[in-house]
């Protein structure tokens, strides 16, 4: 029994020696660790010249990467990108307004016909740009306003000098322009889409290049600001003492408001319209009467 204790304790020993043995080694290994700091050796490439400018390089790619996938051996990531929808770009009317058009809305026609080629070039954008049902009702207003003033231009161009439009022979019949498949006059334009499409106020918009027209605004209409620009349209139009003649019991009118009064009276009556936009409160019995109609030439 005594031998036998002594070989069960010295069995022991051997066994915990060996355990001691295995945790110092295991602790002398390199740990696996996902969050490591760099060996020497890495930290070598990371700083060669040559590799920064490759992963400074892959990082501008990455940045600019648009459409696709960035994948490694364990990731996958889809990478979606939405690109905003792109408008008809007006610009270029935008320009020949600013340059010919005063605040006043005073065209200078002798100065744009230097600028006719720009104008034309404009006009051949309309043409292979036509709305289609992608475009919003804005975008449609706005093509079809600025379309409807830009052909005016063009008219009165083709004619000058001239004292009125009115000594062109039937001008808003006239079918100069060809906008997409289809040759369109002034008249078209006007009675059949911009007034179809319910917003009054594009009475105010359009011009017919004549002096008791609504003032051309020196600047083309746009999708994103179409609601102010019309407001401050129709509102300068009304407050304008030689287009109108305004008070709260008395009304003289630009014969705009009677040729047209179906598109005034879709949500009540005349004057309900009126002083959505006048400056001065107008009595529903107020006095109506009309002004003689300036045809000579807005220059």
């Amino acid at each position: 029994m005594k031998h036998l204790g002594t070989i069960l304790i010295l069995t022991f020993l051997i066994v915990s020696c060996s355990s001691s043995k295995k945790v110092l080694e295991d602790a002398s290994l390199p740990q696996s660790n996902p969050i490591s700091e760099p060996t020497v050796s890495e930290e070598k490439v990371l700083t060669d010249s040559s590799q920064q400018t490759t992963v400074m390089q892959n990082q501008k790619e990455l940045e600019s990467f648009t459409d696709g996938y960035i994948t490694d051996d364990s990731i996958s990531v889809s990478i979606e990108i939405v690109k905003p929808i792109q408008l008809f770009d007006h610009s270029t009317f935008n320009i020949l307004l600013s340059k010919h058009v005063s605040i006043n809305g005073n065209v200078d026609y002798e100065a744009i016909k230097s600028d006719w080629k720009a104008l034309k070039d404009y006009i051949t954008q309309l043409s292979n740009n036509l709305p289609n049902n992608t475009w919003t009702k804005e975008e449609k207003l706005v093509y079809w306003i600025n379309t409807y003033n830009a052909l005016t231009i063009d008219l009165i161009l083709r004619h000058y000098p001239l004292k009125s439009i009115k000594d062109i022979k039937d001008p808003w019949k006239q079918r100069y322009w060809k906008l997409g498949n289809k040759w369109y006059n002034l008249d078209e334009i006007e009675h059949q889409i911009l007034r179809k499409m319910d917003e009054p106020r594009i009475h105010f918009a359009i011009v017919c290049a004549s002096f008791s027209c609504p003032k051309l605004l020196n600047e083309a209409y746009i999708a994103s600001k179409l609601e102010t620009q019309l407001t401050e349209a129709t509102k300068g139009f009304l407050s304008d003492g030689d287009r109108n003649i305004i008070s709260e019991k008395r009304i003289q009118l630009s014969k705009i408001f009677k040729w047209f009064a179906k598109d005034f009276k879709q949500d009540g009556s005349l004057i309900d319209f009126l002083n959505q936009y006048s400056e001065v409160e107008i009595s529903a019995s107020a006095k109506k009467s009309y002004l003689d109609y300036n045809w000579y030439l807005n220059e």
